[in-house]
């Protein structure tokens, strides 16, 4: 079955409320006529990165609940699930036989040995896209006193997988053979762009073998009935090579164009994406990531990116640097901006909704990002507790926040936008792109007698919504609490 064109929530398992549990009963208490579905963000057993180094897939971690409570929620709404196909935890079963047995370990070929390339020049190294401070491999000492040395992108707890080997392959599948089989009907491709390992290379979304591997999963989750979602943060070119494979992109222009439009009351830059934007897209404003900029280098202007970094690097955001190796090719050396989308918009009420709006209007199915369903500001104290600047927006929300989140007017107007997205059947049909000046957005879905348009004027963040009532035929306009 695929998925609805309704609205989805991105959320960690244990953020809204403590856990899968309170997920679920918030979803059904506050948002059950607004959502379609739900991205829950990793549930396994992990040791590292938010959940993002689990030690398996086939397992649900008892501080989040059990197998009955994903089902529980994918009973009723289409699941999203992470499926972490570059690498697995240092502490997963099969990395400590390897640590265990060395290379007679039966899952030894999991694992790229990084010594078969031979030696590795300065060079090679120099243009390896790395996402750490120093080279991404690791010396591992294994029980005999042995040595060797593994690959490992992101932390030393985070394994890279060896997808020359058929053992991956298995892996991958026995994996996703377990998502399904508990109702993940959409699984996200984390960090895919990272299994091609070739020296020589960026080592990151090499051709065509990315898409051999991403190919490869697709036929193995559409042989179980889910489709996927591959995860990256690139030109926005790499969407168009995705969604023309048989798999959702992500719309990841789409936050960094609203927020210039917005801010600058200029729609051409949008415009202009919108016309050509992948129409099987899954769009966001926010994640548990910053607002990422690679993603739309090619679609604004580089002085208008500056711009943008600028404007909100001043106000209330840190940059997160982009650290590709040899040659920063981007604006500055910023790959992404860390606060809550409320927060970037200088918690402007009116600007807020008419960012939504428009994302629900864009083509794709839309996410909503936890933080941003409640309009949640900068969590600055999380983020100092941690040290990681990402967490200023992954706030944990206890039941009595959430309660109190929802009855703020922001709150109460995009919920009337949400249901009104996820129950009017236009938006089964045709977008149409009308015609507006360069300080206004007009789009509209047309399905049958069914028609709804939109025009925000940007110099005001004045959001109107007009429709057909499909009972008396006559045009009403959408009323926003």
């Amino acid at each position: 079955m695929p998925l609805r064109n309704t609205i989805q929530l991105i959320c960690y398992p244990n953020r809204i409320g403590n856990n899968l549990a309170d997920l679920y009963n918030t979803l059904e208490t506050y948002f059950s006529d607004a959502l379609g579905g739900v991205h829950i963000l990793p549930f396994y057993p992990s040791n590292a990165d938010g959940g993002f180094s689990p030690l398996t897939h086939a397992e649900v971690d008892p501080a989040y609940g059990t197998w009955e409570d994903i089902e529980r929620i994918s009973a009723k709404y289409d699941l999203c699930a992470d499926l972490t196909v570059n690498h697995i935890s240092d502490e997963s079963e099969e990395f400590k036989d390897f640590l265990q047995h060395g290379f007679e370990s039966k899952y030894a070929d999991l694992f790229v040995d990084v010594d078969k390339f031979g030696e590795i020049s300065h060079d090679d190294l120099a243009k390896i896209h790395i996402r750490k401070e120093k080279e991404p491999f690791r010396e591992v000492t294994f029980a005999n006193g042995d040595t060797a040395r593994v690959w490992c992108t992101f932390t030393e707890r985070q394994i890279d997988l060896n997808y020359q080997s058929e053992l991956t392959y298995q892996l991958q599948e026995a994996y996703i053979r377990e998502l399904t089989s508990h109702g993940v009907k959409l699984l996200r491709l984390d960090a895919f762009g990272y299994t091609t390992k070739e020296i020589g290379t960026s080592c990151f979304l090499v051709e065509p073998e990315v898409y051999r591997n991403l190919e490869w999963i697709n036929e193995v989750a559409l042989k179980y009935g889910a489709e996927c979602l591959p995860e990256v943060h690139d030109h926005t070119s790499y969407q168009y090579a995705i969604g023309r494979r048989n798999m959702h992109p992500y719309g990841f222009a789409l936050p960094p164009l609203l927020l210039y439009s917005l801010l600058d009351a200029n729609s051409v830059y949008l415009k202009n994406w919108l016309r050509m934007c992948p129409r099987n897209q899954i769009t966001v404003l926010d994640t548990h990531d910053g607002i990422c900029i690679p993603d739309v280098e090619g679609v604004l202007p580089d002085d208008k990116i500056r711009i943008l970094i600028d404007n909100i690097d001043a106000r209330s955001a840190d940059p997160i640097l982009r650290r590709s190796a040899a040659n920063i090719h981007s604006v500055g050396a910023i790959y992404q901006l860390t606060c809550t989308f409320y927060d970037a918009l200088m918690q402007n009420d009116d600007a807020y909704i008419a960012a939504r709006a428009i994302q629900f209007f864009t083509p794709g199915i839309p996410q909503v990002y936890y933080v941003g369903l409640l309009a949640g500001c900068n969590d600055e104290e999380l983020m100092n507790e941690t040290g990681e600047l990402r967490d200023i927006n992954r706030h944990f929300y206890t039941l009595e926040e959430v309660d109190e989140a929802v009855q703020q007017p922001v709150v109460q107007r995009l919920l009337a936008l949400m249901r009104f997205r996820c129950s009017y059947p236009a938006f089964e049909g045709r977008f149409e792109l009308n015609y507006s000046s360069d300080s206004s957005v007009a789009m509209g879905w047309r399905h049958g007698e069914a028609y709804c348009k939109l025009f925000v004027d940007l110099n005001f963040n004045i959001t109107t919504v007009t429709y057909r009532d499909m009972e008396t035929g006559e045009e009403t306009t959408l009323a926003l609490p």
